[in-house]
């Protein structure tokens, strides 16, 4: 449950659209020096905090020493509350919490795009790329622009990591630098610049308003595992792969692939990808097996050849794709390991980029 704290802003550190971190003191007992610790604000929720302010803080991710999530989170400026929300918006997401909020759905009744949607009845044969962790994302773009620099790509968000949108650095400069057109934030996650009731009306959204040639599908930052064959936020890749056939797009299954990674069902291909792709997965996919050398490549194409009975293994080159995620203006990373540490993991989310990027237009 939230572990709740005072605290009292002492320094406000760089931030990035939407996400104000601070250095917060907490007050300690029996006359010790106060704990400092970093807090992030989500200025569109609880306004801007200034240096001196009381804060009422949410220290669970942090007391319970969470790597993306292990921050304190400013829950509210009780001295100087911000102004209330204005504009049309009827969508209520984190619902029935002491947090929720209201926003502007693309696919509600208020919105300039409602008729759109109303009309559409699938996204063209859009190739969607379907990944299980956000760190998949930029490598996915790197991969579709290597083959296609002036390609159209939107980034649905799930809410199986983080919910708001505005926690992504990832997503701010792709966004910045032209590298997507824009977030569209479904199901509870919200502060994307689109928002969808679904991953379905998201899909849409991506297609028909952002005119995106290529969608990204996954989490957002962080994701929720528990060692157990079932119990872990990637099981919504499945989901999405089904999502993506109801609307007849091309589905293209990025694997989750480690080298590096310690725990032993994350190693070559992630029970994760087996799992979500299937087991749940009843529409087929491109499942790309990115051209990886030595024994570690033929331990993926064997494990990935488990999925063959149901989808389209799809082998795709790696060549010149390490360059691609280089000149990226993000350093990628995932579970704390970069490039260098792991480089299979990314090579395999830009193979997917790489095929949606070549699969013939609709």
């Amino acid at each position: 449950m939230i572990r709740w704290r005072r605290g009292v802003v002492r320094q406000l550190l760089p931030s990035w659209p939407g996400v104000r971190p601070c250095a917060v003191d907490l007050p300690a007992e029996d006359g010790r020096e106060p704990a400092r610790c970093r807090a992030l604000a989500y200025t569109d929720l609880v306004g801007h905090p200034r240096v001196g302010d009381r804060v009422l803080l949410n220290t669970g991710a942090l007391d319970l020493g969470l790597g993306t999530g292990g921050y304190a989170l400013i829950v509210a400026v009780p001295d100087r509350l911000p102004p209330d929300a204005r504009g049309p918006g009827h969508l209520v997401k984190a619902r029935y919490t002491p947090f929720q909020a209201t926003v502007l759905g693309a696919d509600e009744q208020g919105s300039a795009h409602h008729a759109t949607l109303c009309a559409a009845r699938g996204v063209d044969g859009m190739p969607v790329v379907v990944a299980d962790l956000h760190s998949a994302l930029p490598a996915v773009v790197a991969g579709v622009r290597a083959e296609r620099p002036g390609a159209r790509i939107a980034y649905v968000m799930l809410d199986g990591g983080a919910l708001p949108a505005a926690f992504s650095q990832v997503v701010a400069v792709l966004r910045e630098e032209g590298l997507i057109a824009g977030c569209v934030t479904t199901g509870q996650a919200f502060g994307g610049d689109l928002e969808a009731v679904t991953v379905h009306s998201g899909l849409l959204t991506a297609r028909h308003v952002l005119g995106a040639d290529v969608a990204v599908v996954c989490q957002g930052p962080g994701n929720l595992g528990t060692g157990t064959p079932w119990g872990f936020s990637g099981v919504a890749c499945g989901e999405a792969v089904n999502a993506v056939a109801a609307l007849d797009g091309r589905a293209v299954a990025a694997l989750r692939i480690s080298e590096a990674d310690p725990r032993r069902r994350h190693r070559g291909v992630s029970h994760h990808s087996l799992t979500a792709y299937g087991r749940v997965a009843l529409a087929g996919a491109d499942v790309v097996v990115p051209r990886l050398p030595g024994a570690f490549g033929e331990r993926v194409r064997s494990q990935a050849a488990e999925l063959a009975a149901r989808h389209t293994l799809v082998d795709v080159d790696v060549t010149g794709l390490e360059e691609a995620l280089r000149s990226l203006p993000v350093k990628v990373s995932t579970m704390g390991r970069g490039l260098e540490q792991d480089r299979a993991a990314f090579l395999s989310a830009a193979a997917a980029g790489r095929h949606a990027a070549l699969l013939p237009e609709a």
